[in-house]
């Protein structure tokens, strides 16, 4: 194989086993051969196979945490949202991201240019040729089988697009040999418009629906080129795409907010685009997503690795709201919501009496409360470094009920967390908020907050249930079997919760902040958040920097090493091009400004 920056293969690769069971994706792996073998319609679908599998931002032999699709490194840490948990000496290039001070040969990014451009676009491209010479198709079905390969190669370059930049480059699929031929020093827009033409065609001839989870339709299509658009604050494109999909595409908000993140809902109502996991198929079960498999608590008695991505002071204090159940906007990190930071597990702490948005204890694990079915979390017990990583568990979007273990969860493997949750990349809730903000844009208020209010509305159908009446939680065997059940009334809910609905809005721009706020804590954790405040800052220059700051300062006060003396600078905003690359194509491929 010849060597390129971008590793563009030689040889073509048959399916690979990337998905759930029962789904299209669910294949053993087939090895490689020469290309005429896949001139048929078969032939066609396995190279298919192989490029979907890469969606999650993993092979086979490259489990990644630096090019996982949920961007809990880029859209998440690197924000107000979440830390890098775990202690200082793990892991240690995402202590660059989290403090804002990367290096250009930090091999997280170096990661997620492999395995989205390097190996994601390329084997589009293969898909695309090996279509073009295959006779044998029906016109219809090479058609269709485009538009998935356009699809998928538009979700790639997106995905590279939040994390590098305009400095991307584009590789149509009549490119062979790119080596030394390609910059990625584009012209303003090359790279959006690359993407919009991928997703134009596939929405223009994909099926509404599919008969297999896991497979692109058109509304995917659309719902990813709408969120295209808003990273640039296109609104205006964005909308005609938004209004069809809640009009047209039969989507319909699943019951409970947590239903999302439930593996018993799995591709339910709400799903227009989800990454599908499976568990247990394979040797430690790389069909899961390998890529947080650094997201399970580090709790003793759970015996899982290794505490990553912590929530953080300042989005627990988000959750705040006010005796209406509203948002405290302009005061809800002035002091901390009660936590146990220095407070040893076998010492008393009675949590927080705050009214709280009820999301915050489905999006992160508080001492003294009902952990899932898992137990009572016991506070710094629980936390691998609690100083570094502060006083929150790992977030439970991404995990399992005690339940579903070694059954959902992998029984291989040291990646104990692994499991079959899949990931909703595209859903409706993201589509009603964005219309949201589209409208508070042009000042149409009754719009902006039937969306919002119609978030909220869903977010107080289910709280966490169970109060703990236990303040010592030094003895971890309170968790063994039933055991915990005892200090736990589940008759009541498990801590104050409140959520209000909008009566009207003044003006845009308080709609405007009720729609991002409001994106925040419902998207919380789930790798948006920095890539929001990035696109905000388009609207109010120096946004950005501001609240990132001012988090880092507030931050201090719970995690007094980890984030003094950040400073954020523009050049920030986008990952540096890996080195790697750069020495790879001297003279072709250009670093990002400011590194």
């Amino acid at each position: 194989m010849k060597k390129l920056s971008i590793i563009m293969a030689s040889v073509f690769l048959m399916a690979i086993s990337f998905s759930c069971a029962d789904s299209f994706l669910d294949k053993k792996p087939l090895g490689s051969t020469s290309e005429d073998v896949f001139y048929s319609e078969k032939g066609v679908n396995a190279l298919l196979t192989g490029a979907y599998s890469m969606v999650k931002g993993s092979a086979l032999w490259s489990v990644s945490w630096g090019a996982s699709i949920t961007n809990w490194t880029y859209g998440s840490v690197a924000s107000d949202d979440a830390g890098k948990g775990s202690y200082i000496g793990d892991q240690i290039p995402v202590n660059e991201i989290e403090q804002w001070n990367m290096s250009t040969t930090n091999n997280y990014p170096a990661d997620k240019w492999l395995l989205n451009i390097g190996m994601g676009v390329n084997r589009c491209n293969i898909v695309l040729n090996v279509i073009t010479k295959t006779p044998t198709l029906a016109a219809a079905t090479a058609t269709e089988l485009q538009a998935e390969a356009r699809f998928l190669r538009g979700l790639y370059y997106f995905e590279s697009w939040l994390v590098f930049g305009d400095k991307i480059p584009l590789i149509p699929e009549d490119k062979v040999d790119v080596a030394n031929t390609i910059s990625n020093d584009n012209p303003a827009g090359a790279v959006l418009k690359f993407i919009e033409d991928d997703l134009a065609f596939a929405a223009a001839n994909l099926p509404a629906k599919q008969s297999q989870p896991g497979r692109a339709t058109k509304w995917a299509a659309k719902a990813l080129a709408a969120r295209a658009y808003m990273q640039v604050l296109d609104y205006a494109s964005a909308k005609p795409l938004l209004d069809d999909i809640i009009t047209n595409g039969g989507f319909t908000l699943a019951d409970k907010f947590f239903d999302n993140f439930r593996i018993a809902k799995n591709n339910n109502s709400e799903s227009i685009f989800e990454i599908q996991r499976n568990v247990n198929d394979i040797n430690e079960s790389l069909n899961g997503e390998m890529g947080i498999g650094l997201n399970a608590p580090y709790a003793p008695e759970l015996g899982m690795c290794c505490g990553f991505h912590q929530p953080t002071q300042n989005l627990a204090n988000a959750f705040k709201v006010d005796a209406a159940g509203l948002p405290l906007f302009d005061t809800f990190n002035n002091t901390d919501l009660k936590n146990d930071a220095g407070i040893a597990s076998g010492d008393e702490f009675i949590p927080a009496t705050d009214l709280l948005d009820p999301r915050i204890d489905f999006t992160m694990g508080r001492r003294g409360l009902p952990y899932m079915d898992w137990g009572i979390m016991r506070g710094s017990d629980w936390i691998r470094d609690q100083a570094w990583g502060g006083p929150y568990v790992t977030v439970e979007k991404t995990f399992f009920y005690k339940a579903e273990r070694n059954s959902l969860s992998t029984t291989t493997g040291w990646q104990t967390g692994i499991n079959a949750n899949n990931f909703r990349y595209l859903r409706l809730g993201h589509i009603l908020l964005w219309r949201a903000e589209v409208a508070a844009s042009e000042g149409d208020l009754a719009t902006a907050l039937n969306y919002v209010n119609q978030i909220r509305t869903r977010a107080g159908k289910e709280v966490v249930m169970g109060k703990v009446n236990l303040y010592k939680l030094g003895d971890k065997s309170i968790n063994d079997g039933d055991t915990w059940k005892q200090y736990v009334d589940f008759t009541v809910p498990a801590a104050n919760y409140k959520i209000g609905t909008y009566t009207a809005f003044a003006n845009k721009d308080e709609a405007m902040r009720a729609v991002q706020w409001e994106q925040r804590l419902e998207f919380a954790t789930e790798g948006m958040r920095f890539f929001d405040l990035r696109r905000w800052d388009k609207a109010k220059p120096g946004s950005m920097k501001a609240t990132l700051e001012a988090f880092a300062a507030a931050d201090q006060r719970v995690r007094p090493l980890v984030m003094k003396g950040a400073t954020f600078d523009e050049k920030d905003k986008y990952q540096p091009i890996p080195q790697v690359q750069l020495d790879l194509e001297p003279g072709v491929l250009k670093q990002n400004t400011g590194y």
